[in-house]
């Protein structure tokens, strides 16, 4: 097999920097915000407590891949321009998903560090267009049914088009259990954390689907050796557009960032 530029051996590890925010370093961080951008009162609403929080990086869709073509499909570029006003009034910098690479340009416009995800992992077109950005951080989520290493030959698409700054998002993988909404491979992030060079965060938001589990799997994350989180949070979860049984409340945010505040994960 030939030596692949996510490897070890192929130099140090990667750390990248999104603004302010180092991921890969000593600190674990936290990104968080609502799956879709809905409005603009409720998404400076939840930034304000996101950052009130803790949160290091606001995420927020403003594409949407759904499964059914009649979903809320996102409010694309004016969910950009509510983006980054949440981005302005708090100093977070923002991460949101580009699907389609026409619209590469326009969102780099606005988003801090562009998501890559599940869905797009294999368009490799995508991946090749975005691995020209050499100085934008990219957050690539693991596919619905990838194998640990075709997600890791997608992070090289990227690399060896000359972006390094790439972090690994594991978003939990389909199995025959069903009574989550995936399952979320802690493997694959202790795997990540000794073979290889990049980042790598955890989304228990996907990986469960189920809120009440979100904190457990947050901290089961962390302790395996991640260097962040992604979740989905709300000032009203039960009414959230999208993925309304697996978004936390803010409340709920708070009492997980200071438990991991208080935790020793090494």
């Amino acid at each position: 097999m030939e030596k692949l530029l996510v490897d070890k051996s192929s130099g140090e590890d990667i750390e990248v920097v999104v603004k302010n925010v180092r991921i890969g370093g000593p600190n674990k961080i936290v990104i968080a915000g609502p799956c879709s951008v809905e409005n603009l009162p409720t998404m400076l609403h939840i930034a304000k407590r996101a950052k009130s929080a803790g949160v290091n990086i606001l995420r927020g869709g403003a594409f949407k891949p759904r499964t059914s073509p009649y979903s809320f499909q996102g409010l694309e570029e004016e969910g950009l321009k509510i983006l980054k006003e949440a981005s302005d009034l708090t100093g977070l910098p923002i991460v949101t998903e580009v699907m389609d690479p026409r619209d590469i340009e326009l969102v780099c416009t606005y988003a801090d560090m562009i998501q890559i995800g599940s869905r797009n992992m294999y368009n490799y077109s995508l991946l090749k267009e975005i691995g020209q950005l050499k100085d934008t951080p990219i957050l690539l989520k693991r596919g619905i049914s990838a194998t640990l290493m075709e997600w890791l030959y997608a992070a090289e698409y990227i690399l060896s088009q000359g972006n390094e700054e790439v972090v690994l998002c594991e978003r939990g993988i389909r199995t025959f259990e069903d009574y989550t909404r995936n399952t979320l491979d802690l493997n694959a992030v202790a795997a990540i954390k000794s073979k290889y060079r990049l980042p790598v965060i955890v989304d228990p938001s996907h990986g469960t689907g189920i809120r009440e589990l979100v904190p457990a799997m947050s901290m089961a994350s962390l302790y395996a050796g991640a260097d962040g989180i992604m979740l989905e949070c709300h000032i009203s979860p039960e009414t959230s557009i999208s993925d309304a049984p697996q978004t936390i409340s803010m409340e709920t945010l708070e009492v997980l960032i200071n438990k991991i505040n208080g935790s020793n994960f090494h």
